[in-house]
């Protein structure tokens, strides 16, 4: 990797650290950065400058590159993009934590997959918040269904995860973090002390100040840290 690339990161995760210690100064906010498409050389670049934890969009190209990233065992792995059943067991076993379980199906199957293998799965539970048909996640009026999850084994549920609409228009995405915040909130309420989730994933390159404003405690950071995409891992 060229230093002066190397540079241009290290300036982009410094001013994303600053822009998150204005907003919030109070609490701390986990940083993952958001790794699809990114190159293993940049991949261990961000991690030697500190992150520690990264966000895989596809289990196949997490597959093809961990391997290839030396200091991959100092950061938290995760799977933030979505997940097909048949693809659960490389999941579990590539990622620590699960961020996009949707629906009760997948819920069971990653818990049922995991108890085979001995490990209790830690997952955020992702909420559309924003309606759009395209997205998955379960509906916000499912509390029951996803306060069911809980009652699986062999997974941890650790909070809820919403991505803001596709849009510009700063109300839209603001309604769709407090929803998830709301929901937050009211599951907590609902369930027994020791499942209390403690994790509320909202915001990304774009939208994640006012994530961090509606109270989220993790940001998803890609293009912000690494600059716009230019090719393909």
């Amino acid at each position: 990797m060229k230093h002066q690339q190397q540079k241009k990161i290290a300036q982009n995760l410094k001013k994303v650290k600053e822009k998150i210690f204005q907003k919030n100064d109070s609490k701390k906010i986990t940083i993952v950065a958001a790794t699809k498409t990114r190159s293993s050389q940049e991949v261990s670049e961000i991690i030697s400058l500190g992150v520690r934890s990264i966000g895989e969009n596809r289990v196949q190209e997490a597959e093809n590159k961990f391997f290839k990233i030396s200091n991959i065992n100092l950061v938290e792995k995760r799977l933030i993009g979505p997940l097909q059943t048949n693809k659960v067991k490389k999941a579990i076993n590539l990622f620590d934590t699960i961020d996009s379980v949707g629906s009760y199906r997948l819920a069971e199957k990653i818990s049922k997959i995991a108890k085979a293998l001995s490990k209790k799965q830690r997952v955020l539970i992702q909420v559309n918040t924003s309606g759009e048909k395209t997205k998955g996640g379960f509906k916000p009026e499912e509390k029951k269904e996803i306060i069911k999850c809980f009652n699986l084994s062999n997974i941890k549920i650790e909070g809820l995860m919403t991505m803001g609409p596709p849009t510009n228009k700063k109300e839209e995405t603001k309604k769709a973090f407090i929803l998830l915040n709301t929901i937050f909130l009211d599951i907590n309420k609902n369930i027994l002390p020791a499942q209390k989730m403690t994790t509320l994933s909202m915001g990304m390159s774009g939208d994640f100040l006012l994530g961090v404003s509606c109270g989220s405690t993790m940001v998803r950071i890609g293009s912000g840290i690494f600059g716009e995409r230019k090719h393909v891992a």
